[in-house]
């Protein structure tokens, strides 16, 4: 018995499948050209009509889909009135059509839901989709700090904080661009800060639980300008994003007493960022499961299937 989830973001066409225990995830990221930050929507629902006959063509290719019991897939960024996306709706028609085909619930769920429901999955703690307890989601167009509490077999999803303005994830992608490298920039980020010597950053202003990147961008901009080679930029801006990072989880961890933190989202898989945040002992997602994938919608198919 098994269930396939499809999630379609701004970033990654994806397809899974989930067996109760183990599973696997096909996800290819959307193509933007050298310099761009990012598709247009019309792009990107083309860009993931071309891609998903392929993914789905590997990952059927090897399952039952004759023991598929259930589909999952998500129809929107957040859990919230007014998300939406268009490429989203990729996604939906593939799995709706499929789950007409096998006779079989559709069960839809947010963009979001699903990183909260993977990162636990490949962290090995499913325990806690029963109880409640912090996360953050740092992507490419989110930063948000959440609560999050069970909501029958699903999670709900309440933001408490984060970015004010620019998400972490657009700061590391246009510092990327900045530095001629490939889109997303996210790993390659990664890799470029580790060849650096200093451990410059921008204090960012964080006195409660929110805080403004906008100004890292400006910081950041002057810093290159000013002659620093771009692995030290790379890692200055990164700093700049883990200095705020940390800050807003020991005000929360200050303000919600005996949650545990889990880390989900593109930019949870930075190297720096788990590193500057090891010492608080959060939930950190398998790296392969913190980027834009389907794992987590699968996961939620399954138990929402259930009842």
């Amino acid at each position: 018995m098994c269930v396939i989830g499809f999630d379609t973001s701004n970033y990654t066409t994806s397809i899974a499948y989930l067996d109760g225990e183990s599973g696997e995830n096909c996800s290819r990221l959307l193509p933007v050209k050298q310099g761009q930050l990012g598709l247009r929507q019309s792009d990107a629902v083309f860009a993931h009509v071309k891609s998903l006959p392929e993914l789905s063509g590997r990952l059927f290719s090897h399952v039952d889909i004759h023991s598929v019991t259930a589909v999952g897939v998500s129809t929107r960024p957040r859990d919230v009135e007014g998300s939406y996306m268009p490429c989203f709706l990729v996604g939906y028609t593939h799995a709706k059509m499929l789950s007409d085909l096998l006779r079989v619930p559709l069960v839809e769920c947010s963009h979001q839901q699903g990183h909260v429901a993977a990162a636990l999955w490949s962290a090995g703690r499913l325990d806690l989709m029963d109880r409640p307890h912090l996360a953050w989601h740092l992507s490419g167009g989110t930063t948000e700090l959440l609560l999050v509490e069970p909501e029958g077999k699903n999670v709900r999803c309440t933001r408490i904080g984060g970015t004010t303005d620019i998400s972490a994830g657009q700061l590391i992608d246009r510092t990327g661009v900045m530095l001629d490298l490939p889109f997303p920039c996210g790993k390659h980020l990664d890799a470029l800060s580790r060849q650096a010597q200093g451990n410059d950053c921008f204090r960012v202003k964080c006195p409660g639980l929110e805080f403004s990147l906008s100004g890292v961008q400006n910081k950041v901009q002057q810093y290159f300008g000013a002659g620093n080679n771009p692995a030290e930029t790379a890692s200055y801006a990164l700093r700049s994003v883990c200095q705020a990072v940390l800050s807003a989880t020991r005000n929360a961890i200050r303000q919600y007493p005996n949650l545990p933190v889990v880390l989900s989202g593109g930019v949870a898989s930075n190297s720096m960022l788990r590193s500057e945040l090891a010492a608080l002992d959060p939930v950190f997602a398998e790296p392969a499961f913190s980027t834009d994938n389907a794992m987590g919608v699968a996961i939620l198919a399954s138990r929402l299937s259930r009842g």
